[in-house]
């Protein structure tokens, strides 16, 4: 089943095209990577995904609820230096029925399950300030599953990551999408770690140039 279709999609910012004439079908279950140079608009296609930005031409059908999509915009984890601790801050993606302010055991549970994938379970109590780049980065993807999406849209998920921590993280994406079923969309200009990565995996590759100008199995793309 086609969970996402984008149809002859044309976005701007005052007057300035950033996407033209954009058609692709995403199936559920499926790890896409857009690709593309800085201003490419592979930004302004995730924020017409969700909501975030209105196109002026085409359409785009959405196959399941608005709060079954979490998106994970784009941070420098450098700058991130929240007061709270990394479970709180976890515990916020939670949609909590109005009047509800407390967690039950179900919600506890998890939250473990979570932090176990993700490896964080020693930091829960940590303030996100005191945590590295690359912690920082587990703890705000756990905060983004941890509703159980059905899609998950990540924009630049590793700005201000090193190598080491980048190679983790696209892991960690590749396993929550073969374990959890997760449909994930993912937009990055850096590629040399995601080829890297992911050149033995099933991945597909959107390369965006203002329109599409590759769209296939990672295998056989050519790179950026």
């Amino acid at each position: 089943m086609n969970i996402i279709k984008v149809s002859k999609v044309t976005s701007s910012y005052n007057g300035h095209v950033a996407i033209e004439n954009i058609n692709f079908k995403i199936k559920e279950g499926e790890f896409v990577c857009l690709v593309g140079e800085n201003g490419s608009g592979k930004s302004t296609i995730l924020k017409n995904i969700t909501g975030m930005h209105r196109y002026e031409k085409g359409s785009i059908e959405i196959n399941c609820k608005k709060e079954e999509i979490s998106y994970l915009e784009q941070f420098n984890m450098k700058d991130i230096d929240f007061p709270g601790t990394a479970k709180e801050i976890i515990m916020t993606g939670l949609q909590k029925p109005k009047g509800r302010l407390f967690y039950n055991k179900e919600d506890l549970k998890t939250l473990e399950s979570i932090s176990e994938l993700l490896n964080i379970d020693n930091i829960l109590k940590k303030r996100i300030g005191d945590l590295s780049g690359g912690q920082r980065q587990r703890v705000l993807l756990a905060r983004t599953v941890i509703g159980a999406p059905k899609v998950l849209i990540l924009d630049e998920p590793c700005l201000g990551l090193d190598i080491k921590m980048i190679r983790e993280f696209y892991k960690i994406l590749y396993k929550l999408n073969k374990d959890k079923k997760v449909t994930i969309i993912i937009a990055t200009h850096d590629t040399k770690e995601l080829e890297k990565t992911f050149k033995d995996m099933d991945m597909r590759v959107i390369e965006v140039a203002k329109s599409i100008v590759f769209d296939g199995n990672i295998k056989d793309w050519k790179g950026l």
